[in-house]
């Protein structure tokens, strides 16, 4: 035997000019990602019966159309992607990664749900038991584990007790309950799980990694052993609660003579075995497929009673051993697929042993093959994905009997930039995904669903509307502060109307004779039953964006196509504000299929709010009797405090926005030629009455700027408090708790005072300038009125230029004022919201049902027991408006993490938080 991880000179391929060398210290990912490269490849002297797709009557994958399916989502991470599995049940995909790791995303939102150091070595395969209740993964460490689906914790470790080497492919039969396993020294091994003989000790010395390795132990006299590798990171796996040893008379030596590179448990595909009988599939580095069957092993030497650990037997043998390797398999009844190298799949009929056809599909290995939806999917070492049709004869029947209509090459696409090494399945929801995985650290999920025709029910009812929706919405570049994209404006504001009016609102469009964008009205009713009782909601927000410039490169996708990448989706709007303004409309949709609106809610979309909300309060006051009375406001337009903890605000500042202006009599002149100290230059009289509108530690010096802010209360001091502990949690920084509380209050509570810029007339250079001007901003606290702070700003101004004596002139405009706004916390409406809010993040929040939950409070060594009441330092002009205008209570409720990077470029919101927006508003326009 030679040691293991090297083959044989007889296991090798006929005409090899080498031999493929892969010991076990080596980098055992690199075994899988480069394997097709590393294969020997012979030069066939016999003509291959190579029918390609366009001898079929269909293109070949380089002409075939792209058939690209949608790209639903991309999960990316710091590893290659060898192994996926996926599991509707869980609501999972499973991904295994070259550095050992198993990785968990959620199949509905696509965030990241566990992860775990499952191996030392690379992940090499993983697949779920046939009722999915266990997870196994094999690496290049000999040794499967076995997991929890659902907690990835870890049940049961298996390993033998020879040096098999990498162990690539395992398979399951829920009829025997057993494992098999195919590895690197040709073998495949074998071990019931419910064999109780076969449990050991944990630290048994058969372990591989306690056992002497008869090759890189071994020493001469007065030398050592090779030192063991070790990673800190292998002390992260998880111990196993059990330990089994696959006994020694389990194993079936040279079942192929090449590596055993995939597996598949079937059902009865051949007539050779009843239909109920499970069979085992192994295809090898050889070129040959084997069929097994299983059966029960001989007693010799068991105790009465012991359990015997059965056997494989060789029923049918596919292929040559001295054809090109085998890398894949997938199988659809009788009919078994095999994916090899340069691009060949085989189609073998297991009824007659007999190959059928050999399809085409580019020039790459084919390492990845799935039947989906009646098609056969295959993945490549190119990157390349492609979509065949075949000769289906089950639930997705093709309506033709042509057969030059079979196997045509559908779909070729660059699926990935890498090696594609994996690829899965799955039915979820009525939703039909190929997923794929890649040496370029991603994976892609596809959709495929209503790709066969025959099959209508995988097409209906399933897809959830909201983020289609948002898709479209988010596609109108609907930048409110630039006039070139006017009438992209108009057009989102129409696309909103048309999607309030499918879904059953009763809309208009509400504009003034300023020629501003319109404001979008939309009125759902409530169920009749309700008609004394029911509550009027208005619901605010705004379909504008900020602009969005993806010419320096700032953007990794482009900003106005909607992208999903780790369960979050990427786009200018998804967060402010167009994907709560989906998020509330699908609340109000549910509501209604479900028969339990309770309450009318009304629409107000405004399209300027980024830049002023220029014509809303008008365009309100003007169809002040068409919206009618309202009792309660809400809005959903601002952030977590980070990414962990649900928050409500109960606070903003207000804004006034000012341009100071200074002229000169004369013309823009040269300060060599024309400058003197006799004359009064603008922008120095600008900067030095700017400059007295701060004092000291940046106190504004506008007379009775702070006399009306209330003083903090105790009650508003312990929320600072619990918000300041939950937020140190989270920081790695020094910063004390003291400061950090500080720097909230200083940027909520208190006012401020930003000259924003500087602008003069004249080009750049030696030259005095005839003008001269300031942007400046006051950010203002409840207890400030915007009107007479506009006021005194303008009286100190003009004082402190009086006392230049200067020659030039003064001009003050006040460009746009928005009210501070201060909720009542105590109110029907926040204490809704906030109970709705805990039974949507249950796990956010430490639950007691003997005590009361109290706004803001926590326990200290744990989690909050409610959501953070926050203020917040920006402005949103509508809130105060539209609370003194209807004399009606306003909320605002945050969707987004602090991470959201609104107005920034790449702006994300996670599908879990758009959910979960759309779960907590449904609640609350039923409670209210």
């Amino acid at each position: 035997m030679a040691p293991p991880g090297i083959l044989r000179s007889e296991m090798t391929e006929p005409g090899a000019s080498a031999a493929i060398v892969t010991g076990l210290s080596s980098c055992h990912g690199c075994v899988k990602i480069a394997r097709a490269e590393h294969l020997l490849r012979r030069s066939s002297t016999q003509e291959s019966p190579v029918a390609s797709a366009a001898s079929l009557g269909g293109p070949s994958p380089e002409t075939a159309p792209e058939g690209k399916p949608k790209l639903l989502h991309s999960l990316k991470h710091g590893s290659a992607i060898l192994a996926l599995a996926s599991s509707p049940e869980h609501d999972a995909i499973y991904a295994g990664t070259q550095d050992g790791e198993i990785i968990t995303w959620s199949l509905s939102t696509f965030h990241q749900l566990r992860h775990v150091q499952a191996h030392k070595r690379s992940i090499l395969s993983l697949f779920l038991s046939p009722d999915g209740t266990l997870l196994f993964s094999s690496a290049g460490d000999p040794i499967i584990n076995v997991w929890c689906p659902r907690t990835l914790r870890h049940l049961y470790e298996i390993y033998g007790t020879y040096d098999v080497g990498d162990i690539f492919s395992t398979a399951y039969s829920a009829q025997h309950d057993t494992l098999y396993l195919g590895a690197q020294n040709t073998s495949i091994q074998w071990v019931r799980l419910g064999d109780p003989s076969a449990v050991v000790p944990a630290d048994s010395q058969k372990h591989p990694d306690r056992r002497n390795h008869r090759f890189f132990d071994s020493k001469a006299v007065g030398g050592v052993s090779t030192p063991r590798r070790n990673e800190d990171r292998w002390a992260l796996i998880p111990r196993a609660n059990t330990v089994w040893e696959i006994d020694s008379g389990s194993i079936r030596n040279f079942a192929h003579y090449g590596y055993v590179y995939c597996m598949l448990m079937a059902k009865g595909p051949t007539v050779l075995v009843d239909e109920d009988d499970d069979v085992l599939i192994s295809g090898s580095g050889d070129g040959t497929i084997k069929l097994w069957a299983l059966g029960r092993g001989t007693r010799e030497g068991l105790d009465e009673g012991e359990p015997d650990r059965g056997t494989i037997e060789e029923i049918m043998t596919l292929g040559t051993d001295d054809a090109d390797s085998v890398l894949s398999l997938a199988i659809d009844g009788s009919f078994l697929y095999s994916g090899k190298l340069d691009g060949i799949v085989e189609l073998w009929d297991l009824d007659t042993a007999q190959k059928l056809r050999v399809i085409k599909a580019g020039e790459a290995d084919i390492m990845a093959l799935q039947m989906a939806c009646g098609f056969l999917w295959t993945g490549s070492t190119d990157g390349h994905a492609s979509k065949f049709s075949t000769v289906h004869y089950g639930k997705y029947q093709h309506p033709t009997d042509k057969i030059a209509q079979k196997y045509q090459c559908l779909g070729h696409w660059k699926a990935h930039q890498g090696k594609i090494l994996a690829s899965a399945v799955v039915n979820y929801h009525n939703e039909q995904f190929y997923i794929t995985g890649a040496n370029d650290d991603e994976i892609s999920i596809w959709e495929v669903t209503g790709s066969d025709t025959t099959a209508p029910e995988a097409a209906e009812g399933g897809d959830d509307p909201l983020l289609s929706t948002l898709v479209d919405f988010v596609s109108y570049k609907t930048v409110s502060s630039k006039p070139e994209f006017a009438e992209d404006c108009r057009r989102g504001a129409t696309f909103l109307g048309a999607l309030f009016k499918r879904l059953g609102g009763d809309v208009e469009m509400l504009s003034t004779e300023k020629g501003h964008n319109p404001v979008v009205y939309a009125k759902f009713s409530a169920k009749q039953e309700s008609a004394k009782t029911r509550k009027r909601i208005l619901f605010y927000g705004h379909y504008d964006v900020v602009a969005a410039d993806n010419e320096t490169g700032k953007w990794a996708t482009d900003p106005f196509t909607v992208t999903g990448i780790n369960g979050y989706i990427y786009g200018r709007g998804v967060s402010d504000n167009k994907g709560p303004i989906v998020a509330a409309l699908y609340a109000v949709t549910d509501l209604m299929q479900a028969k339990q609106l309770e309450n009318d809610i009304i629409f107000l979309i405004e399209g300027e709010e980024e830049y002023g909300s220029r014509g809303f309060k008008e365009a309100v006051r003007q169809n002040k009797d068409r919206i009618g009375h309202i009792d309660y406001v809400l809005l959903a337009n601002s952030y977590w405090l980070d990414d962990e903890v649900p928050c409500l605000t109960y606070g903003l500042r207000g804004v006034l926005h000012a341009t100071v202006c200074v002229d000169s009599p004369r013309p823009d002149t040269h300060s060599g030629v024309d400058g003197s100290f006799m004359m009064n230059e603008p922008l120095s009289d600008l900067t030095c009455i700017i400059s007295k509108l701060k004092g000291v530690g940046n106190r504004v010096q506008i007379r009775g700027f702070y006399s009306g802010i209330p003083a903090l209360t105790p009650a508003e001091e312990a929320r600072y408090d619990d918000i300041v502990s939950i937020l140190k949690r989270g920081r790695s920084d020094n910063v004390s708790e003291e400061t950090l509380k500080k720097s909230l209050m200083a940027r909520w509570r208190e006012p401020n005072l930003t000259v924003h810029s500087y602008k003069v007339s004249g080009p750049d250079g030696s030259l005095v300038s005839s003008h001269a001007n300031s942007h400046i901003s006051l950010r203002l606290v409840p207890g400030q009125e915007v009107n007479d702070v506009a006021e005194e700003l303008t009286q100190f101004l003009l004082q402190q230029f009086a006392t230049l004596e200067s020659q030039n002139q003064l001009t003050i405009s006040i460009d746009n004022k928005a009210e501070p706004w201060l909720g009542d916390t105590s109110n029907s409406i926040f204490r809704t919201l906030e109970q709705a809010i805990i039974e949507a993040w249950p796990d956010s929040f430490e639950t007691d049902s003997s005590e009361k939950i109290a706004s803001g409070s926590k326990s200290k060594a744990s989690k909050p027991r409610g959501p953070l009441y926050i203020r917040e330092g920006g402005s949103i002009p509508a809130i105060r408006f539209l609370e003194k205008e209807f004399k009606a209570p306003a909320a605002h409720l945050p969707c987004g993490r602090s991470s959201d990077s609104a107005h920034l470029s790449n702006e994300r919101m996670s599908v879990v938080n758009l959910l979960k927006a759309r779960e907590i508003m449904a609640k609350v326009f039923r409670r209210l």
